[in-house]
This record gives structure tokens, sequence and C-alpha cells, in this order.
């Protein structure tokens, strides 16, 4: 009897670990998508690598849906959430949404973030060297909240909020950092904006596109709130993205962006800074900042399956101060990458990104490796 129990129990073990598995595999690894447009939720373990912040661990949670099941082209509206630390002394608390409401009327974005963060500081310019490099901690709170309205077909006017906080404290004193006289707020300080956007959308998918433009132009302004050294201007953004689909497996995405920021004692932590996961890819966000930025990229993608895909790169951008523009100063960025949509029929992937940018005389070639969430751009 008690061996009839015992294989019994055995039984019962295999096969609930076979069901499971098949679950997983249908979840995780199958080909197939579910048309259904049901909402889903995924706990997410966070494990990603920058050169800025090293290996990152931590919990996130991403709830994805649609407003309107009924509506094919409704957009997905994405939440999530993210506690973190990592290896280089970073931690990391932020919550996102992303809303599109029924038809596509509304686009409501926001964000809020606090955040350590130990860097390192180069200067101010396009040609910085590693030798003058400062060990920094930036501390930062960030609240940002817009809203976007269908005037016109695939035309969205928009309106933002937003306030941030920065503190710095410098652990290596008596460098760059403490000595560049074009430095301004080296302690941090408080800033807070209002903006207008306008845009032009007609992608087929907010997280996969396959054909499809966007372009984009948003002004904030700066007024001068607290006593004492802080800062008024005005930022400008410009992106434009545009997609075509080459064959049912391969499609070709191309991106630009100009950011400038305009004042008088410009905070040296909101100058625009090349170098990140998302453009100029293989340089360490800082290393170059200065009052404008350009940069484009190109990106071929190969969808291979449902649920694997392949990516090559390349871009070229530079930051410059204002009438310093040259040709000549344009910096090089390549590399190659592979995808895992963990949500096909969403669109939804985890990257893997190896890029190289420029070799400087006396330095190693800039390079870096990301793994992390959605695709560049």
């Amino acid at each position: 009897m008690k061996r009839i129990s015992l294989c019994i129990t055995i039984l019962i073990i295999t096969l609930t670990n076979a069901s499971a598995q098949k679950k997983f595999i249908k979840r995780y690894l199958s080909e197939k998508t579910d048309s259904s447009r049901r909402a889903s939720f995924m706990p997410v373990p966070i494990f990603r690598y920058s050169q800025e912040i090293g290996a990152e661990f931590g919990l996130g949670a991403l709830y994805s849906t649609y407003l309107d099941r009924k509506d094919s082209t409704n957009r997905s509206s994405n939440f999530s959430g993210v506690a973190s630390v990592s290896t280089k002394g970073q931690y990391n608390f932020s919550l996102k949404s992303d809303i599109w409401t029924k038809g596509n009327d509304y686009h409501f974005i926001s964000e809020f973030r606090f955040k350590r963060m130990p860097f390192d500081f180069f200067g101010i310019g396009n040609e910085t060297l590693f030798a003058n490099s400062d060990r920094l901690v930036q501390r930062q709170s960030r609240i940002m909240l817009e809203a976007e309205k269908k005037m016109f077909p695939h035309a969205y006017t928009g309106l933002s909020l937003g306030f941030e906080n920065y503190n710095f404290k410098n652990e290596i004193p008596g460098g760059i950092f403490d000595t560049d006289p074009d430095l301004f707020h080296r302690s941090g300080g408080n800033v807070a904006y209002v903006g207008v956007s306008q845009s032009y959308d007609t992608r087929n998918s907010n997280n996969y596109p396959t054909k499809g433009f966007l372009g984009r132009i948003a002004y904030q302004y700066a007024p001068k709130l607290w006593a004492g050294e802080s800062f008024s201007g005005s930022v400008i953004k410009a992106n434009v993205r545009n997609f075509w689909s080459l064959s049912p497996k391969f499609v070709l995405g191309v991106n630009a962006l100009f950011h400038t920021i305009q004042g008088k004692k410009i905070p040296f932590y909101l100058l625009p800074q090349l170098g990140n996961d998302e453009m100029m890819r293989g340089y360490y966000t800082g290393r170059y900042r200065d009052q404008n930025l350009l940069a484009g990229q190109a990106e071929l993608r190969y969808r291979y399956n449902n649920r694997f895909g392949a990516v090559v790169f390349a871009g070229t951008g530079q930051v410059f101060a204002n009438g310093d523009f040259a040709v000549k100063n344009f910096k090089p960025s390549y590399g190659v990458g592979g995808r895992y949509f963990f949500d096909p029929e969403k669109g939804l992937s985890v990257r893997m990104d190896y890029a190289i940018g420029e070799k400087r005389i006396h330095e190693k070639r800039q390079s870096g490796f990301y793994f992390t969430l959605a695709e560049a751009f």
C-alpha cells in the first residue's frame, strides 16, 4: 500500500512538473501569439548591465493592457515599477506609465524616480579626456507629467510639467570638477519646468514598429523660482524616427535627435549628454556634454520568429557649444544585438546590445554592453 501511495505521489509530481513545463514553454518560448488582446502582468527579476552603473539587480513589474480590446489599432498602455541596486553603488526606484486611451485620442506619460548614482565626470565639451575623470555621487528626484491630445489624424499636441532635484558629492576633491571655471551649480539644485509639444505619429506600433513615421518637437521653459543660484532658461528637443518593412522578417529603422538648452549659468547636470542605451550606444553617459547635442542612427532588425531576433546598428553624433558645430567632430557608434520577445503580440522585448565607439589617442576604444527592456527607439 505504501509503495502504491509512493508511486501515485511520484506520478502526480511528474505530471505537475510536466504541466508546469508545458505552460512555461507555451508562455515564454512558443511562437504563437495571444490574439485575445487580454491584459498581461509580469513580475520581472531585474538584471541589466551598463558601463555607467555596473551590474544592476532588483525587482520590477510590468503591466500591459489595451484600454479598448475591440479596436485593433488601440496602442498598448504600459505600467512599470522598478526597485534596484547596482554593484557600483546605485539605487533606483521608479514608477512609469505610458497610456493610450480609446481611439488613441489621448496619450499620457508619467515618471516618478528617486535615484542615487555614482558616476565619472570628465568635464564639458566634445573632446574631454579620460585622465581628467572625477568620481561624483548624484542624488536625483524627478517627477514628470505629460498629456497629448490628438487634434488631427496622427497629430498630437501636448503639455508637460516637471520638477527635478539634484545633489552632488565629489569623492575626489581637487580634480576637474572643482577647478573647471565653466561649471555652475556644483552642489546641485532644483529645476521646475512647463512645456508644450507637437508630434506626428503614423507608426503601426508603439513598442515594435515595422512601418511608419514619428516626428516630435518639445519646448520647455524653466522659470527662476528659487533664490540664489538657480537656473532660468529654455530646452528644445526634436526627435524623428522612420521605419520601413523590407520583408516579413527585416525592418529598417532610422532615428535622429537634437537637444539644446539655452540660458545663463546653465547647471552642468542639465547639459545634454552623449551616450546611453538608446542613442550613441558604446559611450559612457556624460563622457561628453555641452549646450547642444545632435545625433542619428540606423538599425536593421531581423526577427527570426515571434520570440527571437537580432539587430545591427550604426550611428554618429556630437555635443557642441553655441556656434561651435563642425562636421569633423562627429563620433561613430556601431554594434550588434539580440532580442527576446516576452510578449510577442504587443512587441515587448528584452534586448542585449554590444556597441563600439571612438578610439582616442592614449585611451582604450570606448565600448559598452547593454542588457535592458524595450527597443532602443
